[in-house]
Order: structure tokens, then C-alpha cells, then sequence
């Protein structure tokens, strides 16, 4: 049902949504969420101050020291170049944040107004969104990826904007089912009632209520834009040499896998802990919400 065609009712507009704080509390009261953040926060501090704390130079080169072992002078030892892995690990760190913060970033500016205005519009504006929205769904992600980076060319931002573009009809889905859903709540027919405005209505009413199933996609989308990012790099259509990626650091790992074994380790460790703590955080947050509402 629109907005438009709610009907009326006396009672006082309300929200039921639990406050930030007590969300915040209750994720970090879990060991398994709490390590989670602390992770993803030290990879934050990684990407901001890793120039400052790297041991060596990402991009310096000893030739004549390729695929050393891990030791006092390269922790993770250096890669097929000679250059120091741990100080790389670092530098991709940056990459780890930025990328999936580009993707999902524009999958939040595009589905979310689009999910909200198809919700509450209903008609042919939720019938064209939701016929294009099935139409791109339709195709795996990383074909439709590479097909648009394919048009687009390689490098990092075109990269994440093809998975941007793919990423938004799950972002809309999840949007439009929760706004639908607040739509025929009480409060929101109450605020039709009194002649409320549509861009108040979701900036005061809709919009705080499906912030919670919001956060959770997002949590989720990150996870996953970091292993579309990863994918698209050893395929090398992401990040381009110099530049350091953990999937670039994978592919250069895997054609040495025989002269190096442990190369695979660092970045394929760092890929799973931090998918894993995406996961984490946002299982947390979606349980919270849910414990919140049913009490």
C-alpha cells in the first residue's frame, strides 16, 4: 500500500526503533562481534597510517632476494619482486577499506532513495524499478563486473563502480521490503493524517525505521565487495602494478606457489579474517535489533 492511499488513524505517531546506543552495547557486549570491530578498526588505522608505520618501502625491490622466508628483517617475508610482503599487506590495506566503501557506497545513494520512493509510490514506479532490479539481479555478479569494467577499462574506481552498479538491485530489494513494510505501520498513517509532507515522512519516519535491515546489507555487501574486488585484481582488471591488492598479491603468489608456498598465506589469511568480521559485525547488529523489538 502508498502512502498516498493509507488511511487515517487518531494515534500519535511513534517509532519503534531501538536507539543507536543500546544497539552499539549490545554488539559489543559479544566477544565474537566485539573482535570483530577491534579488527576491521586496526585496518581503518592501517590504511590511514601505513605509510607512516611500514617497516620498508611497499614498492622498493631487491632482486637479488626474491621469495625470503619470514624473518626478523620481512615478517612475511618478500615476494617474487623481493619487495617486503608485510609492508604490502599494509599498503592493500588502504585498497581493503576504500574498495568496498566506493560499491557499497553507491549502492546506498542509488537503492535506498530508489527502494524508499517505489515503496511508498507503488503503481508503475514500483513496477519499471522492480522490473529493472530483477533484470540486472539476473546476471552473477562478477560476469556482470567484468562486462562493465570490460567497457569502463581496469583500475580501482572503475572497478567498484561496475560493483556499485551490480550491487544495487540487492540494496533496492532490501530497501523497498523494509519500507513497505513501515509504510503500514500506525504512525506513518498518522503522519499522512495530518498532512505531513513525503520527504518528511521518509526522512522522520521511514527512513530511521529501516535503518537497522540497512546496516545489515551493508555489513554484508562489504564482505562481498572485497572478494569482487579481490577476484576482479588476480584477474587483473582491479588494482594495477605498483599499486598493492590483496587478490594481486594472491595471483603473484599462485604463479609461484611451487618456489614460495607460504606467500599465499598472509593475503589469503587477511581476505578470510576480514570477510569473517563483516559477517560478524552485521549477524551481531541484526540480532541486537531483533532482541530490541521483541522485548
Amino acid at each position: 500500500m502508498s502512502i498516498e492511499t493509507a488511511t487515517a488513524s487518531p494515534e500519535v505517531a511513534v517509532t519503534r526503533n531501538p536507539r543507536r546506543g543500546e544497539v552499539v552495547r549490545a554488539v559489543m557486549r559479544r566477544p565474537a562481534s566485539a573482535v570483530s570491530v577491534c579488527f576491521v578498526g586496526l585496518l581503518v588505522l592501517l590504511a590511514v597510517l601505513g605509510p607512516l608505520i611500514s617497516p620498508h618501502d611497499p614498492g622498493a625491490q631487491d632482486l637479488a632476494n626474491p621469495f625470503a622466508g619470514p624473518s626478523w628483517t620481512h615478517l612475511f617475508g618478500t615476494d617474487d619482486f623481493g619487495r617486503d610482503v608485510a609492508s604490502r599487506m599494509i599498503e592493500a590495506a588502504r585498497i581493503t577499506i576504500l574498495a568496498p566503501l566506493i560499491s557499497v557506497g553507491i549502492a546506498v545513494l542509488i537503492g535506498l532513495p530508489l527502494g524508499m520512493l517505489a515503496a511508498i509510490s507503488g503503481g508503475w514506479v514500483d513496477a519499471i524499478a522492480g522490473r529493472l532490479a530483477d533484470t540486472v539481479l539476473a546476471l552473477p555478479a562478477l560476469v556482470g563486473a567484468l562486462a562493465i569494467v570490460s567497457v569502463l577499462g581496469p583500475g580501482l574506481v572503475t572497478t567498484m563502480i561496475a560493483v556499485g552498479i551490480i550491487f544495487t538491485p540487492t540494496m533496492f530489494r532490501v530497501v523497498r521490503g523494509a519500507a513497505v513494510s513501515v509504510a503500514e505501520e500506525t504512525f506513518v498513517r498518522s503522519a499522512v493524517a495530518i498532512g505531513s509532507s513525503r520527504r518528511r515522512i521518509l526522512a522522520v519516519h521511514v527512513l530511521p525505521n529501516i535503518a537497522a535491515p540497512v546496516l545489515v546489507q551493508v555489513t554484508i555487501l562489504m564482505g562481498v565487495a572485497l572478494l569482487v574486488e579481490a577476484s576482479l585484481s588476480f584477474l587483473g582488471l582491479g588494482v594495477q602494478p605498483p599499486d598493492a591488492s590483496w587478490g594481486s598479491m594472491l595471483k603473484a603468489a599462485y604463479g609461484s606457489q611451487f618456489k614460495a608456498p607460504f606467500a599465499v598465506v598472509p593475503p589469503g589469511v587477511a581476505m578470510v579474517l576480514t570477510v569473517l568480521s563483516f559477517n560478524t559485525i552485521g549477524d551481531a547488529i541484526r540480532d541486537a535489533v531483533g532482541i530490541r523489538r521483541r522485548a
